[in-house]
């Protein structure tokens, strides 16, 4: 059932990309950023009220904070560059190149989290690796 939901983030971020290039015509792309920003933080705080997922909070840890804030943090700084390649280069382009995060996160799982690399795993990053280079050049 994962994939599912993997498939469907897939579109949506599809779908970011195409309306943010929309969006941000004439934009100074960290002002478009903290407007999206403020909607996925109410549509974040509003699923999570109304799914019950406030009312754990009291259990989240030191580690877990930490971790969730620096994700933020990244996940910011990744909207950031984004907005201002988009702004800068076409859609055709910015998106597929920043989904090399995918080739990224794979050698970051085995470094960090000592994920085991499968061969399958490793020819998927290549060729991840090899066709942003292709985008790129």
């Amino acid at each position: 059932m994962w994939w599912v939901f993997a498939l469907l983030s897939a579109f949506f971020a599809a779908l970011t990309a195409i309306f943010a290039k929309i969006g941000i015509q004439g934009v100074d792309t960290d002002l478009a950023t903290a407007i999206r920003t403020v909607v996925i933080l109410i549509l974040a705080w509003g699923i999570a009220y109304f799914r019950g997922g406030i009312t754990s909070i009291h259990t989240l840890t030191r580690q877990n904070l930490i971790f969730l804030v620096l994700s933020g943090l990244a996940t910011g700084m990744s909207w950031i560059f984004y907005f201002k390649a988009l702004q800068l280069g076409k859609v055709s382009q910015v998106a597929p190149v920043d989904k090399l995060s995918v080739a990224i996160a794979i050698i970051l799982s085995v470094v960090f989290l000592g994920e085991v690399l499968t061969l399958k795993a490793a020819i998927g990053a290549a060729c991840i690796i090899a066709g942003t280079l292709i985008l790129i050049l």
